[in-house]
């Protein structure tokens, strides 16, 4: 699929002509990679999103785990007859 951009300041064009020669590729060669970049990087993004919401979660319902496993180990304790240290 082809795109055309107009109005592009010339010294962005300058810039990217000097990244794609650094590179050793073409303007058009350096430009379709930085836009595929773009693409992969919102998804990538929003899968990190919903990776780090898991994690949260997870972290969520491991404290109320150790505050029931306390509760239980008290509970126990004080049926066996121990105290507490």
């Amino acid at each position: 699929m082809d795109m055309l951009l107009r109005d592009i300041d010339p010294v962005a064009v300058k810039k990217i002509d000097e990244i794609a020669k650094e590179k050793k590729i073409s303007r058009q060669e350096f430009l379709k990679g930085q836009i595929e970049t773009l693409a992969v990087f919102q998804e990538q993004k929003d899968r990190e999103a919903a990776l780090e919401h898991i994690i949260y979660q997870n972290i969520k319902m491991m404290e109320k785990c150790a505050v029931a496993i306390e509760t239980i180990n008290g509970f126990i304790q004080e049926m066996m007859g121990e105290d507490e240290e």
